[in-house]
């Protein structure tokens, strides 16, 4: 692999310490929410910040893909739902739904878009066969 971009981060305290990039771009305190046992409160979490991440890689895919088929996505958006439950076996496990908010395109463009996007997208390749990834295309009407 021909590295294009690296970063770093380092969390102290766990899920209820803090997380900071090595520029200090990233600078977060972080809290388990009150469902997993903590105290909740005005901080991020694990699963947030993967659903941020997940969001915007993902758009950005469909940029590129709305791109190669010559296609106005306007005011589009992605919004990740990101979900951490429990397998049978008792393992934590993730899940995602992915929304992808494409005003202005047909039914059957915005299928092939947010396909292709999935296929072009490092972190739906990263999960591929690891977690559920629920897509969803919303349409005006």
């Amino acid at each position: 692999m021909k590295t294009l971009y690296k970063t770093k981060v380092t969390t102290e305290g766990g899920r209820n310490g803090h997380a900071k990039s090595e520029d200090g771009v990233l600078d977060v305190a972080l809290s388990m929410p009150k469902s997993l046992g903590g105290e909740g409160g005005e901080h991020t979490n694990s699963e947030q910040l993967f659903g941020a991440a997940y969001s915007a890689c993902f758009g950005s895919a469909l940029q590129e893909v709305a791109k190669m088929h010559k296609v106005d996505l306007g005011d589009f958006s992605v919004t990740a739902t990101v979900k951490l439950g429990k397998t049978d076996k008792g393992n934590l496990q993730l899940a995602v739904i992915l929304d992808s908010y494409l005003p202005g395109v047909d039914v059957k463009k915005g299928e092939v878009l947010v396909e292709e996007a999935h296929e072009m997208c490092p972190y739906s390749r990263a999960t591929r066969d690891n977690i559920d990834v629920t897509l969803n295309l919303l349409l005006d009407e």
